[in-house]
């Protein structure tokens, strides 16, 4: 049984409507991240929905950004969800909430991988990148499954065209390490300046933020208005 709601402003009025949350893991990873499962099991227990797709649908050599948006179209289904992201996750929902304003309602991102195209393209030397290209794949470690995987190239070429910041309007809240190496602090510190809608809270913590979970959720809950 639902213990509490999401009041979501519309006019003049407040109406109450119940949260169901759309969970997306990040790069390389699974529904069964750290993250993932911990959040899952908060919700569990206060019975509100949550659903973390598999984002790669097991097939991670032919991920692309397009293929990941049309996987969480179907998880959202249509409905009103409050939409939570890890690193890339992160930039998947922010991507996912600009094309679907009247679906997502709110969004927790946690260490949002913003400036992905542009800072995806730095990740690698000019030598790695032709490498790339003329293979046709490049191995990644992935953490689902524990080994390393081959990517195919044309993940490079789909996400160029996507935008660095995506700019939804929906209200935001961002939690970020202040020693993330992946994406540093200062990529979310640029946005929500950029972003009025958008607030920032940071952890003294690193990317994967498993050690601040309980910090996290109390934020989360705070956000969200569990009543």
């Amino acid at each position: 049984m639902v213990r509490w709601r999401l009041v979501i402003e519309a006019g003049q009025a407040r109406i109450p409507t119940p949260m169901r949350i759309v969970y997306l893991h990040g790069f390389a990873s699974s529904p069964q991240s750290s993250k993932a499962r911990y959040f899952a099991g908060r919700f569990g227990e206060m019975g509100v929905p949550f659903c973390a797709p598999q984002l790669d649908e097991g097939n991670f050599e032919s991920l692309t950004i397009s293929g990941q948006l049309r996987v969480i179209q179907d998880a959202v289904a249509g409905e009103p969800v409050v939409m939570m992201g890890s690193s890339l996750g992160g930039y998947l929902a922010a991507l996912y909430a600009v094309r679907h304003p009247a679906e997502v309602q709110k969004l927790v991102l946690l260490a949002p991988a913003f400036q992905f195209p542009r800072r995806w393209r730095e990740r690698f030397s000019p030598r790695d990148w032709e490498r790339w290209k003329r293979e046709g794949s490049l191995p990644f470690f992935h953490y689902g499954s524990k080994m390393e995987v081959p990517l195919g190239y044309q993940f490079v070429e789909d996400g160029e065209q996507y935008e660095d910041q995506p700019a939804f309007t929906q209200p935001a809240l961002i939690l970020h390490g202040s020693a993330d190496p992946v994406v540093p602090v200062g990529v979310s510190r640029q946005f929500v300046l950029a972003h009025p809608n958008a607030r920032l809270v940071e952890f003294p913590s690193g990317h994967e933020l498993t050690d601040v979970l309980d910090g996290l959720w109390e934020q989360t809950g705070a956000f969200l208005g569990f009543v």
